[in-house]
C-alpha cells in the first residue's frame, strides 16, 4: 500500500484471511516461512500469533492512508482447531482489535453477523455426554474502528452531499443494530468454486451497508484483502470511488466478471430498496397516518427532514483500462413516484415494477 498517500482514504472494509482457519496456512505461510514450522510442530499459539503479526502490518497500513475521522470495518472469525490432540478457540477478532487500538484507532461498538452455517442437530465434541462438548460458532465479527475523533462537514456543498447519501429511517433502525441476521447477498455462481472458497467472500450486502453507514457520495473505500472483489462493486453501486489490492493473480478473471455485472446490480439493488421503502411507508401510514415530509428528488413519502434529499445514483456506464475500471452515473434518477407508486422511465415510456 505504499503507493497510497497518507490519509487519502476515507473508509476501508475487508475481510482478511483468517488465522487459524486450515483454508488459509499456505498463504499465512507463504508472507512467512516460520508459520509452516509452527503448524508442523503443532505450536498453536505461536502459528496464531506469527499469523497475525502479518496481519498487523497490514492494519499499520490502513491507519496511515485513513483520513482523521474515517473507519475501518473488519469483518472476521474466530477459529477453532486441534492441535497436539488440544481443541481450543483462538480468538481472532479479540488479537485484532487490540493491536488496532495500539496503534491509534478508536474502537467502536462491533457488530455480530449471525451467519447460521451450521445444522441445528449438529453436536460438537461428545454430544450429548459431559464435559466434552463444545458449543458451536455461528456468527463473525465486524469491528468498528475510528481513527482521530468525529468527521466533520463544513462547507455548504459537502453537507448537501452528504444529505444526498443519506439512508431511509427504517433503512438506519436495520443497520445500525449490533445483530446482523440473514444476510444472503449476491450470488457469485458464476465464479469458480475453486477461487470463491478461497477468497471467503462475505455477502454484497454486508459490504453495501457498511459503505452506506460510514462514507458518502464520492469517498474512496479501501480493501486490502480484494478476493472476489465485493467491496468494489458494493462501493461502485453505492456511488463510491475505491482502490482494491489482491496478491493472489488468479482472482483477476473472476473480478472482470463481477464488475461486469455491477449495472444489474445496481439496477436491482436500487429496486429493492425503493421498493421496501414504499412497502414500509404504506404499512407506517395505516397505522400512524400519512407522513409530514417528502423526499424532493422521487417525490415520494419519507419520514424524517434528513431523508429529504437521499438520492440513489445509478450506473450508466462501466469501462475497464488495465487495472482501473471508470463508472459513470446518471445526471437524474430515472425512477418518479406517481399515484402511490415509482415506475422507471424508459426513454417515453414508462415501466411499472411495482405491483
Amino acid at each position: 500500500m505504499e503507493y497510497i498517500k497518507d490519509k487519502s482514504i476515507d473508509l476501508m472494509v475487508t475481510s482478511p484471511p483468517y488465522p487459524m482457519i486450515e483454508m488459509w496456512d499456505e498463504i499465512f505461510s507463504e508472507q512467512n516461512p516460520e508459520i509452516k514450522t509452527a503448524l508442523a510442530n503443532k505450536h498453536g499459539n505461536r502459528a496464531f500469533e506469527l499469523m497475525h503479526k502479518e496481519l498487523d502490518k497490514v492494519w499499520n497500513e490502513v491507519f496511515r492512508v485513513l483520513k482523521n475521522g474515517g473507519f475501518a470495518c473488519i469483518n472476521i472469525g474466530d477459529a477453532t482447531r486441534k492441535l497436539d490432540d488440544r481443541f481450543r478457540l483462538y480468538s481472532n477478532h479479540s488479537r485484532i482489535l487490540q493491536h488496532c487500538i495500539e496503534i491509534g484507532f478508536e474502537p467502536m461498538p462491533e457488530i455480530l453477523w449471525r451467519k447460521q452455517t451450521n445444522a441445528p442437530n449438529k453436536f460438537m465434541g461428545s454430544g450429548m455426554l459431559p464435559a466434552g462438548a463444545y458449543v458451536t460458532l455461528e456468527h463473525e465479527f465486524i469491528l468498528m474502528l475510528r481513527k482521530d475523533g468525529k468527521r466533520n462537514f463544513k462547507t455548504e456543498e459537502d453537507k448537501l452531499n452528504r444529505q444526498k447519501s443519506a439512508y431511509f429511517w427504517e433503512e438506519r433502525n436495520n443497520w445500525f443494530s449490533d445483530v446482523w441476521e440473514g444476510l444472503k447477498g449476491t450470488r457469485q455462481n458464476h465464479i469458480d468454486k475453486a477461487i470463491r472458497e478461497r477468497s471467503g467472500a462475505y455477502p454484497f450486502e454486508l459490504a453495501y451497508r457498511l459503505i452506506n453507514m460510514f462514507s458518502v457520495r464520492g469517498d474512496t473505500v479501501l480493501d486490502p484483502f480484494l478476493g472476489t472483489a465485493t467491496t468494489t462493486i458494493a462501493s461502485m453501486v453505492a456511488g463510491r470511488n475505491s482502490i482494491g489490492i489482491e496478491i493472489d493473480k488468479n482472482f483477476r478473471d473472476s473480478i472482470i466478471q463481477r464488475i461486469d455485472t455491477a449495472i444489474d446490480t445496481s439496477k436491482e439493488q436500487i429496486e429493492n430498496r425503493l421498493k421496501n421503502h414504499l412497502e414500509f411507508m404504506k404499512q407506517r401510514s395505516t397505522l400512524k397516518g400519512e407522513p409530514k415530509y417528502t423526499n424532493s428528488v422521487y417525490g415520494f413519502p419519507v419520514m424524517t427532514r434528513q431523508e429529504l434529499e437521499l438520492t440513489l445514483d445509478e450506473i450508466e456506464t462501466i469501462e475497464k483500462v488495465e487495472n482501473e475500471i471508470t463508472v459513470t452515473y446518471k445526471m437524474q434518477p430515472t425512477t418518479i413516484y406517481r399515484n402511490n407508486e415509482i415506475v422507471t422511465k424508459n426513454k417515453s415510456s414508462l415501466h411499472n415494477w411495482v405491483s
